[in-house]
């Protein structure tokens, strides 16, 4: 298992979970249901003050793991963690748990 952090383009459904993202250059959809969960984030250590008001994107990352395909290859699947920064949508490639063959 990888673990980095990697800015990537991500296509969401109207509720909200990942459909496809587009990362390193490559397209891949998402081809079974994704994961959603919360992890407390370090935010004394990346942030010099915490806005009045800002505790829920400020204390907490939204994690969502899903299993991907890259376009024109359905035999081979990667599972990887994404966050999404609640305050500006922006999402990050966090972990690759299994690599393509």
């Amino acid at each position: 298992m990888g673990t980095f952090s990697q800015s990537v383009d991500v296509a969401c459904a109207p509720a909200g979970q990942p459909l496809s993202l587009d990362w390193a250059g490559r397209h891949y959809e998402v081809c079974a249901e994704p994961v959603r969960w919360f992890e407390r984030r370090q935010w004394w250590a990346e942030e010099q003050r915490a806005p009045l008001g800002s505790g829920p994107g400020l204390v907490d990352h939204e994690i969502w793991r899903v299993q991907v395909r890259e376009a024109g290859t359905p035999e081979h699947t990667l599972t990887v963690d994404l966050s999404r920064h609640l305050g500006s949508s922006r999402w990050r490639l966090l972990r690759i748990h299994d690599a393509l063959h």
